[in-house]
């Protein structure tokens, strides 16, 4: 003996479930906050305050690694610490064994004697650090 619970209900039985998801508003809200994030991305990245040079070359996309910057007085920060450049290299070694990455990104103002930034290139490279990134700006 067997019930129908729709008998006397055609309307009910012409009308086809729908299987499918509407993504509508899942995707508004994903562009939304791909926007978002997009804009918001460059005012993140902090650092120190240096005129770096300028240049028509492609753009860079920093990752991960460890900030060398070296200001126009000469002053050297690692990351965002004030370092001698006497003391540059035991302080160098202590920050790259203690992580993970293996690269290096070099800010040095566009003033800074040439020699010296190659003096700290040449301290770094002594590190076993093969990666080193020469930052500019990009017009």
């Amino acid at each position: 003996m067997s019930v129908n619970l729709f008998a006397g209900h055609s309307a009910m039985r012409k009308r086809k479930l729908m299987a499918e998801i509407n993504v509508t508003n899942l995707v508004d809200v994903a562009l939304t906050l791909l926007t978002t994030f997009i804009l918001s991305a460059p005012l993140l990245k902090a650092g120190m305050d240096v005129s770096l040079p300028q240049t028509a070359a492609a753009k860079f996309i920093e990752k991960d690694g460890i900030t060398v910057t070296i200001k126009k007085n000469k002053e050297i920060f690692i990351e965002k610490t004030k370092v001698d450049v006497s003391a540059f290299d035991d302080k160098f070694k202590q920050i790259v064994t203690s992580k993970s990455t293996k690269m290096v990104y070099l800010n040095a103002d566009k003033d800074v004697d040439y020699g010296f930034v190659i003096e700290i290139l040449g301290k770094i490279k002594l590190t076993g650090i093969e990666n080193v990134g020469l930052t500019a700006e990009f017009k």
